[in-house]
């Protein structure tokens, strides 16, 4: 285990599966105390993390991104805890594709609602802490298709084209205070998510990625680690592609 964050505390959304766990282990490798949060969080008889040497630095917390209430009560839980936050991940995300004649509107706001509102929410409750502490580290995860579109994902292309003006505006707004705000766009990455989509949708992305291969969750969770890093302390308001050049 590292010591880069150790005395550091992280909250990551979306904390209990796929990039978000892979990104609360980085984390705790390096040392920091990790609130993984997230809509259904593992029983307590379920085994969260395997790796004993960190297991004591997680602990999940159960969340409604889309809800005022529920992350201010979220984030006062932490900071009773821990007493203070400095690195919030916005990674909490959806999916709910379809081609724009067929969307409905609750595809199109359960998407916007979790994937940006949930951000602006998340970012707001612990603005004021980090502020206070006159510094912090915030680390959006975006997508590529913010960038360049996906025929029948413009509710999740639009949520993660909104992540990115999100991160630039607040990287103006927070940086007198050291804060630091980007953003990370996967492209292709092998999860749960992922698995859903067709053989001939998976065929496709890898035929244009120069790289020939999708990411790993640890792929994106190195690259958060960079952004959380000391080395990265002159970077904000930053969109780093971890896509294997599918953007390029």
């Amino acid at each position: 285990m590292g010591i880069g964050l150790t005395g550091k505390t992280a909250i990551v959304t979306g904390g209990c599966r796929g990039i978000g766990k892979a990104i609360v282990e980085r984390l705790a490798n390096e040392g920091a105390k990790v609130y993984a949060l997230d809509y259904v969080i593992p029983k307590p008889e379920e085994v969260f993390i395997e790796d004993k040497d960190i297991k004591d630095l997680v602990k999940c917390v159960q969340v409604d991104v889309t809800q005022d209430g529920s992350v201010n009560e979220a984030v006062q839980n932490v900071m009773k805890d821990s007493g203070r936050i400095d690195i919030l991940i916005n990674n909490a995300g959806i999916t709910r594709d379809n081609l724009l004649m067929r969307m409905s509107e609750q595809e199109w706001d359960s998407v916007l609602n979790t994937n940006l509102k949930g951000a602006f929410l998340c970012t707001k409750a612990v603005s004021r802490i980090m502020m206070n502490q006159r510094s912090g580290r915030i680390v959006n995860i975006g997508s590529v298709v913010g960038v360049i579109g996906n025929a029948g994902q413009v509710n999740y292309s639009s949520s993660k084209a909104g992540l990115i003006g999100m991160t630039k505006s607040l990287a103006k707004e927070l940086g007198s205070r050291n804060i630091l705000v980007n953003l990370i766009a996967p492209g292709y990455v092998i999860t749960p998510m992922t698995r859903k989509l067709t053989d001939e949708q998976k065929e496709y992305y890898i035929k244009n990625i120069p790289l020939k291969r999708g990411a790993t969750p640890k792929d994106i969770a190195n690259a958060v680690w960079f952004f959380v890093s000391d080395d990265a302390d002159y970077i904000t308001g930053q969109v780093l592609h971890v896509d294997g050049g599918l953007a390029i």
